[in-house]
């Protein structure tokens, strides 16, 4: 069986991001950036005034002068003339500094009356200005190919004056769910059946990897079913297949896709939950096929898929990060298998992330999945871990799923 490092690079070492497009400015949220995003001006695009005040010379305005007010600069209205050493100008955050000026001297620190204000500490040359350029200058590259497009971005983007923004193509995402037992969710269940839960949720993960998931309809356990309903996969880019993972079961799946062209990789990781993991390529269209059991499938998705749909929708960044926590409780020797603990997380009294695992962990229960903040992470044969040591974990409240 393979382990979980080398099953991610074998998944990852063949795909291909995405093709570039361009979207509105206002519809590149949750969007990879396509190339890299090159400031159009510099910003600010002038000097400007850091705070409410008045703009002086500071060589000729210390405290107790007194200085006529020749003009003032809102924002959007440059004053057009400029700053001789016995005037002052009115000024205010974000306007730009008029010609003459060199400080600004804060309105805490001065009183207006009948036009003429009058200093009540010294001004310093340079003070509250922003320079030009002192944010990003034109031609600089602000946003690199690559990023993930958040809100900050969006702004950013804004700021370096673009209306359009270029982002790689969201990836279509094929998922295919087998299985006798399984119904639509709201249908009638009969006797022995079960909701499809799965499909609903990798959809789910699909979307918030930054993919377009397309749910095939359910393919009962008939080789010829699966295959027909397969046939189309040619124009996704990754298809996801659920369900049919014990060994019995899963020579049919693979049969099935076989005729339509299937070459596995591997089958098998050195993993819990999720050890019967398939990976493949029908075509150009990678595969992978993931356990049945909810839990299983979904771990197996984060782990696998998701670094998989990230690269394929332009990410740099595939990977998902672990993160460091104390153990709440004691935690068993481990086998052979990286195993993945549901676990919920609280805060020390120092801030500090505690991990406790639920006590059943049982890959068909949904419920403690969705209740879990991370997956405590445990390497193949790990010895017995106690309560307050170190622990790596996956947090599940940061990834959006």
């Amino acid at each position: 069986m393979l382990s979980v490092s080398e099953a991610q690079e074998r998944i990852l070492a063949e795909l291909i991001p995405m093709g570039p497009e361009l979207v509105p400015l206002a519809e590149a949220w949750g969007r990879v950036a396509g190339a890299g995003i090159a400031a159009r001006l510099d910003n600010p695009p002038a000097d400007i005034s850091a705070m409410d005040g008045y703009a002086v010379q500071a060589a000729h305005c210390r405290a107790g002068t007194t200085l006529p007010v020749i003009g003032e600069s809102p924002a959007g209205h440059p004053f057009p003339g400029v700053v001789t050493p016995d005037g002052c100008v009115r000024i205010y955050t974000g306007s730009v500094m008029p010609n003459g000026a060199d400080s600004v001297l804060i309105q805490e620190n001065a009183t207006e009356s009948d036009g003429r204000m009058t200093a009540s500490a010294d001004a310093q040359a340079g003070r509250h200005i922003r320079r030009r350029g002192q944010d990003f200058a034109l031609g600089q590259i602000v946003v690199a190919p690559g990023r993930l497009l958040l809100a900050r971005e969006v702004g950013l983007i804004a700021a370096a004056n673009h209306a359009w923004v270029p982002v790689h193509r969201k990836p279509t995402v094929a998922i295919l769910a087998t299985g006798d037992e399984i119904a639509l969710p709201g249908e009638t269940i009969a006797p022995g059946g079960i909701a499809n839960s799965n499909a609903p949720m990798l959809a789910a993960l699909v979307r918030a990897c930054g993919g377009t998931p397309v749910m095939l309809p359910i393919a009962r356990d008939d080789e010829a079913e699966i295959a027909r309903l397969a046939q189309g996969v040619e124009s996704a880019d990754l298809l996801l297949t659920v369900g049919g993972a014990s060994v019995g079961r899963y020579d049919l799946v693979q049969r099935a896709l076989e005729r339509i062209g299937l070459s596995v990789n591997f089958w098998k990781i050195a993993m819990r939950p999720g050890k019967p993991l398939m990976h493949g390529r029908i075509g150009r269209v990678p595969v992978l096929g993931l356990p049945g059991n909810p839990v299983a499938a979904m771990i197996c998705a984060i782990v696998f898929a998701m670094p998989a749909i990230r690269v394929l929708a332009g990410r740099s960044d595939p990977m998902v990060a672990y993160d460091l926590a104390t153990l709440g409780g004691d935690l068993p020797a481990n086998d052979h298998r990286a195993d993945h603990l549901r676990a919920r997380l609280d805060r020390a009294a120092d801030g500090s992330l505690l991990a406790t695992a639920f006590p059943r962990q049982d890959s068909a229960m949904l419920r403690t999945l969705a209740d879990s903040q991370a997956l405590i992470l445990r390497a193949p044969h790990a010895p017995a871990a106690r309560t307050g040591e170190p622990c790596r974990i996956i947090r599940l409240d940061t990834l959006s799923i």
